[in-house]
């Protein structure tokens, strides 16, 4: 079964979807050694499943596996990669903690990490493009304790040389959008940070054919805008709706000339955008003559791991309908 994508305003969603019990199951079963790495991919499929169908069923053009497999961004990775061991909690913000991972000792790559869940979705998925999403090398550091290596430059650069190897396994595997999510980015918007990615970036994806997206997110990403035009990536996926737009003068100062994923979800407010208001949202950046409605994605700011699964659903539906509708009008349909 093929699917036909739009000519222009795509949809499609950052990663996350909330967790569902299948997948937590199989989650703490795993932490308790109760189940083998295999088993528990096994286990995590109806979840994946369930994900896939909601965002069938909501209209979402270019889906995702929901990461349902993944408790965390950086803990998953690390704990199937050599040289890491485990950490101390820190606190992330809020009520929210994570067991931070140490590099204990020089990085390999072991075996595929996210790519049997990214298969499989794609076996459900009804002929829609899946992405392929893992978090990258800048964050993966940054968000972890380095005992090994003592030069972060060339500990984001030799994580960059590993994680390449999950991004030619996608690749072969026929992927047609490869997402690298880098939210520590915007933590430190500097023009050295950015060029350091820039060079990551580079060793992770030079001669891979797929669409190639990084997603940064909330910070002061207009500080590492200018910079992040030079990403060897064919689209940016950020961040707007939460910030009510005030990075679009910034895209027209720069000269923004890629592909832009366009946040128009609120990923941590449980109130549904109605449909009028998405349509205006979108409008928004379309009036503004940036960038053509060819080269806009549609999706939310970010994952919606943290809304209610009802409540994630009904934003991306009416998300959707919103697209479609602008797609009608500036006739695209």
């Amino acid at each position: 079964m093929s699917y036909t994508l739009p000519k222009a305003l795509v949809t499609t969603v950052v990663g996350s979807y909330p967790k569902l019990p299948e997948a937590e199951q199989a989650i703490q079963k795993r932490k308790r050694g109760l189940i083998s790495e295999e088993e528990f991919h096994e286990l995590v499929k109806p979840a994946i499943k369930a994900v896939v169908m909601d965002h069938i069923e909501a209209g979402v053009d270019v889906i995702s596996d929901g990461e349902q497999a993944r408790e965390d961004m950086v803990v998953y990775f690390a704990e199937r990669l050599g040289g890491y061991q485990s950490g101390d909690w820190v606190r992330i913000f809020d009520n929210v903690y994570f067991r931070k991972p140490v590099v204990a000792s020089r990085l390999s790559y072991i075996a595929p990490m996210a790519v049997t869940d990214w298969e499989y979705a794609r076996s459900v998925a009804q002929g829609r493009p899946v992405k392929a999403i893992i978090t990258g090398p800048y964050t993966m550091v940054d968000w972890s304790f380095d005992l090994a290596y003592g030069d972060r430059r060339e500990l984001v650069l030799e994580m960059a040389r590993v994680l390449r190897h999950e991004i030619e396994e996608f690749a072969r595997r026929g992927a047609e959008f490869i997402q690298v999510d880098e939210p520590a980015l915007s933590t430190r918007p500097y023009k050295e940070e950015a060029e350091l990615l820039r060079e990551a970036l580079e060793i992770m994806f030079k001669g891979i054919s797929a669409k190639k997206i990084i997603h940064i997110c909330f910070g002061r990403i207009e500080k590492i805008l200018p910079y992040a035009l030079e990403f060897p990536v064919d689209q940016i996926d950020l961040e707007f709706k939460n910030s009510n737009f005030r990075l679009l003068p910034y895209l027209k100062e720069y000269g923004f000339d890629k592909e832009l994923g366009y946040g128009v979800i609120d990923v941590h407010s449980t109130r549904i955008e109605s449909v009028e208001e998405i349509k205006n949202d979108i409008y928004k950046l379309i009036k503004m003559d940036i960038i053509p409605p060819e080269k806009i994605y549609i999706d939310p700011d970010c994952g919606v791991k943290r809304l209610p699964r009802e409540i994630a659903k009904a934003k991306l539906r009416n998300m959707v309908k919103a697209a479609r509708e602008v797609r009608r009008e500036l006739g695209y349909e």
